[in-house]
């Protein structure tokens, strides 16, 4: 069976196996971007703050 590998991959294993906290370092830091619990008020605010799209955008008035 052929296993490629990339330079890419074997430079991410490598990595990865020479600096183990790296894993949660990323962890650490997934949550400052991707896991955030949204304000509610703040999100009803933006949603009342939305302008009426027009039907068809290119219409001239």
């Amino acid at each position: 069976m052929y296993h490629y590998q990339s330079d890419a991959t074997r430079f991410l294993d490598q990595l990865v196996e020479d600096n183990p906290e790296l894993e949660q370092e990323r962890l650490d830091n997934r949550g400052l971007l991707w896991d955030v619990e949204l304000n509610a008020e703040e999100q009803a605010g933006f949603e009342a703050a939305k302008v009426a799209k027009k039907p068809y955008t290119y219409y001239q008035d």
